[in-house]
């Protein structure tokens, strides 16, 4: 019984709080991307060994700060290149969804004649209130830049004195290992997770932008940008990031030539993106079940809305670690297991 309250004390919490809790995820998800990509570009530069680092300290901390001046420049460019080129798109798209409706409307109403079917105009979805209610979801996050910067300043900040207090809290020799192998173990994977993903999500989006901007595809950039963003949202990311352009070259183009061609283009991607490559470089970190996915994705959903389906997959990977190292918690990891294995316990005394 004081579980059960507990849970739901929880679950009251997380979303009364959502307001302070999301900026404060988004804030640690660009904070951590920062520091992964920091940490594969150093793999690039000499000095990365230990021994390398301990006999020239001062050259191993000047190439620290360029890894880290390049990953914030990237992450930089990155939103400028979306301020400057995006955004406008989507202005355009937004001023085109009236007329897009309406085709919308006729092209239901050909494939109901067609296959002699009865149609009722109100079962089809409205294009433009979704596409509000989304828009009104990412511009809650937009108009908490201020409170999402603030939070990565101080992230940044005290990173130096994150491991000093990690030692004060726990000066305990057996506790302090425990605890360090579980943090080393979710710190570890979700750099490496986070860093693969944004890479392979980052690479379909620009072959996804190519392949739709050669077809003549209208709007390729934002296909191309949903393809990017809903690749961190597991299963139905996909068939979003294929769905939508492809439901837009059908009601769009009078022959069916644009819209074969964007979904053998776009299924294609995903395959080898997210089917192939991604499970070979990341494959030992996510050993997650699809249905714990799932049922994680629709949970995060409920309680944070897009931004809990966006961060659905890294909480799920934290709790994951964390519940493989303990004995009387072991089980919720197995279940959360693709194969039954989970990750070695640390049982250092």
């Amino acid at each position: 019984m004081n579980g059960i309250i507990l849970f739901l004390s929880l679950l009251l919490v997380l979303w009364l709080g959502r307001s302070i809790l999301i900026p404060l995820l988004v804030a640690t998800f660009l904070w951590y991307l920062i520091n992964a990509t920091a940490t594969y570009i150093r793999k690039l530069f000499p000095f990365d060994s230990d021994e390398n680092r301990k006999d020239r300290p001062i050259t191993a901390k000047t190439f620290d700060w360029v890894s880290n001046i390049l990953s914030v420049l990237a992450m930089c460019g990155l939103i400028y290149f979306f301020i400057t080129q995006i955004q406008p798109m989507f202005r355009e798209l937004f001023i085109a969804l009236p007329e897009l409706q309406h085709k919308f409307v006729q092209f239901s109403h050909y494939i109901s004649k067609s296959l002699g079917l009865s149609f009722d105009v109100n079962m089809l979805p409205n294009i433009a209130n979704i596409a509000a209610n989304v828009g009104s979801s990412i511009a809650g996050i937009v108009t908490s830049t201020g409170m999402i910067l603030v939070y990565m300043i101080f992230l940044f900040v005290e990173q130096s004195t994150f491991e000093k207090k990690f030692s004060a809290l726990f000066p305990n020799k057996t506790k302090y290992k425990k605890v360090r192998y579980i943090i080393d173990s979710i710190d570890d994977n979700m750099k490496k997770y986070l860093f693969m993903k944004t890479l392979l999500s980052g690479i379909t989006g620009i072959l996804s932008y190519f392949w739709l901007q050669t077809i003549g595809v209208e709007f390729a950039g934002i296909w191309a940008f949903i393809v990017f963003i809903t690749s961190y949202i597991p299963t139905i990311g996909a068939i979003v990031a294929c769905g939508l352009p492809i439901l837009y070259s059908l009601i769009t183009t009078p022959t069916l030539q644009q819209p074969i061609l964007t979904a053998v283009g776009l299924i294609t991607l995903q395959i080898v993106f997210g089917n192939i490559l991604e499970p070979k470089l990341t494959g030992k970190t996510l050993n997650l079940s699809t249905l714990a996915i799932l049922i994680n994705l629709v949970f995060w959903g409920v309680i944070w809305g897009i931004a809990g389906m966006f961060f659905s997959v890294p909480l799920l990977v934290a709790i994951f670690i964390i519940t493989a190292q303990f004995d009387s918690t072991r089980w919720i990891a197995v279940l959360l297991s693709a194969d039954g294995k989970i990750p070695d316990k640390n049982d250092d005394e």
